[in-house]
C-alpha cells in the first residue's frame, strides 16, 4: 500500500464545505467520495476553507486527502490544523472513511505526519489530541514515542487528550 496526502486549493475546499461533490471532485487533483461531504466531514471542511482564505499560508500544511495511491481511491482526509506555531508546533489531524478502516490507513497518516515534521526544519513539536473515547487512535498512538502533557476541552470534540513527540 502507498499512501499519500493529497493537497486541495482554497476552492475545491469551499466546494466540500458546501457540500458540493461535483464541484470538489472537479477541482480535486483526485476522485472522492460520497464520505467527503458527510455530516462527519462538512465541520472540518467548513473550518479548513475559512481557515486557507483567512490565513493562506496555513494552505499547504491543512487537511487534504488520505489517498491510496496502489488503489487509486480516496480512503479519508489527514493533515494537520495550520502551519508550525511560534514554538515549532504542529498538530496531526486525520480520518479514516468507515468503508476503509482497520486496513492500516490511520497509521500510514500518522506516520506521513511524523515524517513531514522530522523533515520541515521549523518544526519542533508533533502534537495529537484524542477523544479519551477513541480506543482506536489512543492504541494507535501508544505505538509512537508520544508522551501525554494533559488534555484540552475542544469545542467540537469535547475532552480531548494531548499528546506530543518530539520531532
Amino acid at each position: 500500500m502507498t499512501v499519500s496526502i493529497v493537497r486541495l486549493s482554497t476552492e475545491a475546499l469551499t466546494a466540500l464545505a458546501a457540500g458540493d461533490l461535483a464541484a470538489a471532485t472537479a477541482l480535486s487533483p483526485v476522485p472522492l467520495s460520497p464520505w467527503h461531504v458527510s455530516e462527519d466531514c462538512s465541520w472540518v471542511w467548513q473550518y479548513r476553507a475559512k481557515q486557507a482564505v483567512e490565513t493562506p499560508g496555513d494552505l499547504p500544511w491543512i487537511t487534504g486527502i488520505l489517498w491510496d495511491e496502489s488503489a487509486g481511491v480516496a480512503v479519508g482526509q489527514s493533515g494537520f490544523h495550520g502551519a508550525p506555531d511560534a514554538d515549532g508546533m504542529v498538530e496531526v489531524g486525520y480520518a479514516v472513511d468507515p468503508a476503509y478502516r482497520r486496513r492500516g490507513y490511520a497509521r500510514a497518516a500518522l506516520e506521513l505526519a511524523i515524517e513531514r515534521a522530522r523533515l520541515e526544519p521549523s518544526v519542533r513539536t508533533l502534537r495529537a489530541t484524542i477523544s479519551p473515547e477513541n480506543e482506536a487512535s489512543l492504541a494507535l498512538l501508544a505505538q509512537y514515542p508520544f508522551v501525554r502533557n494533559g488534555e484540552q476541552w475542544d469545542e467540537e470534540d469535547g475532552l480531548e487528550l494531548i499528546f506530543e513527540l518530539s520531532v
